[in-house]
């Protein structure tokens, strides 16, 4: 006995469906037709959908550059808002019954860093107040944290701009320090300068008693001379009043040679005192000229520190003006056509699936058949 006996082959398969086609084709028939018209029955829904782009701003990471980063990730608000997370809210917001409420879709596209929303629904408008509602929510949560970050710059900005103030401050107490120093450096070099000219007259003067030293010297001599001459000449009959002459004359000169090596001792003492005057004078105007380099170079360090903190301020701004709120990229909007009911396509599943379950039941009604023709 062939194994394949009972089995049916591609020709029986055939065989089985032409003989029972009208019990295929009529029922598939009234299915295709009643889902036709139920489809056409049913409300129709348009997909209303929106674009959200999170709100942004700059950090600084450990390597002391700046990145660009989101207040809360796009796919963590698409998660948020598909755990209905906002259903209640926006539903007790607009009087609607959270029963009734229909459910929204979000996503985050791809590649970027937006989020889309959408909502199938019948009411266009009440879709399209859904959607404003929950964009205001989430505006109004996610722009909290940038107007925190927001103050956090101005706050900032203005420590910067008091910090500018200071240090202009100290720049001006410098330039006092500066102006003081050269005041006092110009008076004493003023002092220097009186100095060497009295040196320079001391010096006159030294010469003038040494050349006048050099006379009375000389005129000592000359006396002397005169007084051994009388002396000699005494014997011979000179009187003793010339010989007293000479001598007084002598004395009177020696004490005036004195009184002139006196002087000029004062004069070099004075000479000394002025020439070590200058050379201090010298070293101070020294020590002002070190001091105001210094000084200076402690401005020179404010106008640096200053140029930094004014380019902190302008980063700042241009960090405060990269932040972005929380934007509607794309109002929400309507689909030109409903997407729900599909009707072509419910008609055409539905066609498919009775031509489906038809044939199995006309194969099992065949197999049935066959199987009581067996018994009798």
């Amino acid at each position: 006995m062939n194994e394949h006996e009972d089995e049916f082959v591609l020709m029986d398969y055939l065989n089985v469906i032409w003989k029972r086609k009208w019990l295929i084709v009529i029922p598939t028939l009234f299915l295709v037709i009643a889902v036709g018209i139920i489809s056409f029955l049913l409300p129709k829904q348009w997909e209303i959908d929106a674009i959200i782009a999170p709100g942004k701003f700059l950090i600084q990471d450990q390597q002391g550059g700046f990145k660009e980063i989101m207040v809360v990730e796009p796919k963590q608000i698409a998660n948020q808002i598909n755990e209905k997370s906002y259903d209640h809210l926006i539903a007790t917001e607009l009087n609607l019954d959270i029963m009734d409420f229909p459910k929204l879709k979000a996503e985050n596209i791809r590649d970027t860093k937006l989020v889309h929303i959408s909502i199938k629904e019948n009411d266009v408008d009440k879709a399209k107040m859904i959607l404003h509602s929950l964009f205001n929510r989430l505006n109004k949560e996610l722009d909290k944290k940038i107007d925190v970050e927001i103050k956090g710059i101005d706050i900032e900005i203005a420590n910067n701009k008091n910090l500018i103030k200071q240090k202009e401050l100290d720049k001006k107490n410098k330039l006092g320090e500066v102006k003081l120093n050269q005041i006092e450096k110009n008076k004493t070099r003023q002092e220097m300068v009186s100095g060497g000219n009295k040196l320079k007259i001391s010096e006159d003067r030294v010469r003038s008693i040494m050349d006048e030293m050099k006379a009375v010297k000389k005129r000592i001599g000359e006396l002397e001379r005169l007084q051994r001459e009388a002396l000699a000449g005494e014997k011979e009959g000179i009187s003793a009043i010339s010989l007293l002459l000479y001598s007084n004359e002598v004395q009177q000169s020696l004490r005036y040679y004195n009184t002139l090596d006196e002087k000029l001792s004062n004069e070099k003492i004075i000479q000394e005192n002025l020439s070590l005057s200058i050379k201090e004078k010298n070293e101070e105007i020294k020590q002002f000229d070190i001091q105001i380099e210094r000084i200076k170079t402690e401005i020179n360090k404010i106008n640096n520190e200053i140029d930094i903190i004014k380019n902190n301020i302008e980063f700042l701004n241009e960090r405060k003006g990269r932040i972005d709120y929380t934007q509607l990229i794309k109002e929400p909007t309507s689909s030109l056509r409903p997407v729900n009911p599909k009707k072509k396509l419910n008609v055409l599943v539905a066609g498919i699936l009775g031509l489906m379950a038809f044939t199995m039941i006309a194969f099992f009604l065949e197999s049935l058949e066959k199987h009581k023709a067996k018994i009798k």
